[in-house]
């Protein structure tokens, strides 16, 4: 479809103006006007995703306000004390949640908080969740990933094309935006390039591989993804953690422990404990990929994989895949119960999903296993004794004094330090001392 549009403006008069007309031999006009002559797709069209792109001022938003109208998105105000998820009118909170778990913003803990409080990606987040949730079938989002920093811009733009790819979000979207970089991760289904004013169609890009390093770490690496959690922040210490990195940054942690229960009594089984992206990395797949991992490890030395969650997307994900079982579904604890259940908080009015996993099992999973108990016993808390102990065998009781460690916390150190050979003791008349190995692992 062809459109035609035409802007025009009256030019002030001053003496600046005359200026800058003598400086640069520019024609006295009354006005200034542009006109763009380009070919959209037709709204019914069989399309998806379309992008208006091209350098500033080069009429992008002006062709988007012309062609789109009312469906044109240029900014939304946040009413500056209430809640992200009060700015969405009459809509329902699972509609609204869901909308911004689909565009990547799947932090209940960030939900809650006032819009201006985020950082640049969750505020973009909550934009773009804003803009899908308008009436009508299509949108068109000016300043798309204007404000934020570019891997936020791709990993965004991935979460909002596999959202109205697999059709939870129903609505066309087009994107008006100055950076070419996001057109390989949105797999736009045409673009118009106002550099040229010309329109491509057709599957013109392909979204780059994300390919994540996962490995072992020690329980202290989740200080960094602890604020993130949409349940409590705390941790076992005896969890045994796991992170992934993309281009050598940390991305997502996962953490699992020891399964108990009267269904696996005698077996070997482990449970999930916490598994977070960070926000800027949320709504591409990343939390499910390093869970599957982690539980492929464990599935490959012989031991049960198992996960309970209230997460919406995890639990829609894991419905859907063949990799997890499901063990049951929409179970909710009685109301008003509280307490502690096997040392942990109770499951108090939320619905739950627990799932078995059943798929393949990771590489290597016996090599993994071994590095993870080495890793361990490094960081956080061990350091500190470490430190001591690099400087002269040293008691119990003066390990205590220099560290500040509870005597309980120390005793477990000390025996993961030993058990591993990094450590060795030795009684000295009726005191038991600790010394660093000669050839610590």
């Amino acid at each position: 479809m062809q459109h035609s549009v035409t802007v025009s403006v009256d030019v002030p008069k001053s003496f600046a103006v005359d200026q800058v007309r003598g400086m640069f031999d520019l024609k006295r006009e009354k006005t200034a006007s542009a006109t763009f002559n380009v070919e959209l797709p037709r709204n019914d069209d069989n399309w998806q995703i379309g992008v208006i792109v091209g350098p500033s001022g080069s009429g992008k938003s002006t062709v988007a306000r012309h062609a789109y109208g009312k469906q044109f998105v240029e900014a939304f105000k946040w009413k500056p004390n209430s809640a992200v998820v009060d700015n969405f009118g009459s809509a329902s909170i699972k509609d609204v949640t869901q909308t911004l778990t689909s565009v990547g913003f799947s932090s209940p803990p960030s939900w809650v908080k006032p819009h201006h409080v985020l950082s640049g990606g969750e505020r973009f987040r909550c934009d773009l969740a804003r803009a899908l949730m308008m009436s009508g079938d299509l949108v068109a989002f000016d300043e798309f990933t204007s404000v934020v920093d570019r891997t936020v811009a791709k990993i965004g733009s991935s979460a909002i094309a596999k959202s109205i790819r697999s059709g939870r979000i129903k609505k066309k979207f087009v994107a008006v935006t100055c950076h070419y970089d996001i057109l390989e991760w949105l797999e736009p289904d045409w673009v118009l390039d106002m550099a040229s004013c010309q329109l491509a169609r057709g599957a013109l890009y392909q979204r780059p591989k994300i390919d994540l390093t996962i490995a072992p770490v020690h329980y202290s690496a989740w200080e960094l993804f602890r604020r993130h959690h949409y349940l409590n922040t705390s941790i076992a210490a005896q969890a045994k953690c796991f992170a992934a990195f993309w281009n050598d940054e940390p991305v997502a942690f996962s953490a699992w422990i020891r399964r108990m229960s009267r269904a696996t009594a005698g077996r070997k089984s482990m449970r999930e404990h916490r598994t977070v992206v960070l926000p800027d990395f949320q709504g591409v797949g990343i939390g499910n990929k390093l869970s599957e991992w982690c539980a492929g490890v464990f599935r490959g030395v012989g031991t049960g994989a198992y996960s309970t969650t209230s997460h919406p997307g995890m639990i829609h994900y894991r419905n859907q895949s063949a990799k997890w079982k499901t063990r049951r579904f929409g179970m909710v604890s009685k109301p008003g119960r509280s307490g502690l259940q096997a040392g942990r908080q109770a499951s108090c009015g939320r619905v739950t999903g627990g799932f078995q996993y059943v798929g393949p099992k990771t590489a290597n999973a016996t090599e993994i296993m071994t590095a993870l108990n080495r890793v361990r016993i490094t960081g956080g808390d061990v350091n500190l004794v470490l430190d001591c102990l690099r400087k002269s065998a040293a008691s119990k009781r003066s390990i205590l004094d220099l560290t500040k460690l509870s005597s309980p916390r120390l005793e477990t150190i000390l025996h993961q330090l030993v058990k591993s050979g990094a450590v060795r003791q030795f009684k000295v008349g009726k005191r038991v001392v600790f010394e660093l190995a000669d050839t610590p692992d």
